[in-house]
């Protein structure tokens, strides 16, 4: 027994260094990620300072994977704009866009005031996020808004679009409103493409995550050799018990009563949107609800 924990220890200890290396690499690729560009605007207070930074590098990350900002943007709405122009101006003001002005982004604007959100896809990504894909996301994150995890909500909000926008090699989307409206595009011949570009996003398809589960089984692995090499258990519940004065007496079922409860169904007040062109001549796509 103590020979073979002598043996096993010290190869734990090693499957547990080697499988910290992923994690600081990924550390470290998060904060090398960073370019000190904003796309958390928290105007209304609802992110703690840890919450806005990881969803700033979360943006980050998948900005440089798609090329596209992912703007998010909380307001108290003090002037009590409606919520759709509330999310053009920002886009005219900001000139929001991956590489260029008034490029590519997706913006994301959330009126506390009268409780209100609407998505909008600028550039190119008003094809990529057209206004049924912005809906879908939309419909996806309302249940956490409604309960008030908004930092929950946004990191959806950001991953949810990335997976949606689909690019072909040479990284034009021009297209996309044919497919989505039943027609044929050459963005989308290729269709395995669009399922590779989401399983890179998959917990299950990342390495340190494999290895993780590879050590896990490991460990399992060994304890059981070491439990079992303590010898075996011989005695039971039969070992003292009398079988010839040791019997049931009596048994019985007794019915008390029924409890019925009833749960109130919570319906999201969503309804739609559509997409439109800015004051400053700027069109996109758009969606639009509440929560």
């Amino acid at each position: 027994m103590k020979r073979l924990t002598s043996r096993c220890i010290p190869l734990l200890i090693m499957l547990l260094v080697f499988v910290s290396v992923p994690f600081l690499d990924a550390h470290t690729a998060a904060a090398s990620s960073s370019t000190g560009k904003n796309y958390v605007y928290d105007d209304a207070g609802l992110l703690t300072a840890k919450e806005k930074n990881h969803l700033n590098r979360l943006a980050a990350e998948y900005s440089a994977k798609r090329q596209t900002d992912f703007i998010i943007y909380t307001t108290n709405n003090p002037n009590n704009k409606d919520v759709q122009i509330l999310n053009e101006d920002l886009y005219d003001d900001k000139g929001f866009g991956y590489n260029q002005k008034f490029g590519d982004a997706v913006v994301l604007v959330m009126d506390m005031r009268n409780r209100d959100i609407y998505l909008a896809g600028y550039g190119e990504a008003q094809y990529t996020l057209d206004s049924q894909k912005l809906d879908a996301i939309r419909e996806q994150i309302t249940g956490n808004l409604s309960s008030g995890d908004y930092a929950s909500a946004f990191e959806q909000y950001i991953k949810l679009s990335a997976r949606y926008i689909v690019a072909d090699s040479a990284g034009n989307s021009a297209g996309y409103s044919d497919y989505s409206s039943g027609g044929t595009s050459n963005n989308y011949n290729n269709y395995d493409n669009y399922h590779t570009d989401r399983d890179s996003d998959n917990l299950l398809f990342k390495f340190w995550f494999q290895l993780l589960i590879a050590v896990v089984i490991g460990i399992i692995v060994v304890w059981i050799m070491l439990a079992g090499a303590g010898g075996r258990v011989t005695v039971n519940r039969s070992t003292y018990e009398e079988a010839e004065t040791s019997s049931l007496l009596d048994q019985q079922d007794r019915y008390l009563h029924t409890t019925v409860t009833k749960t109130k169904i919570e319906r999201n007040n969503s309804s739609g949107g559509g997409g439109g062109t800015s004051s400053g001549g700027n069109s996109h796509s758009g969606s639009r609800g509440s929560f």
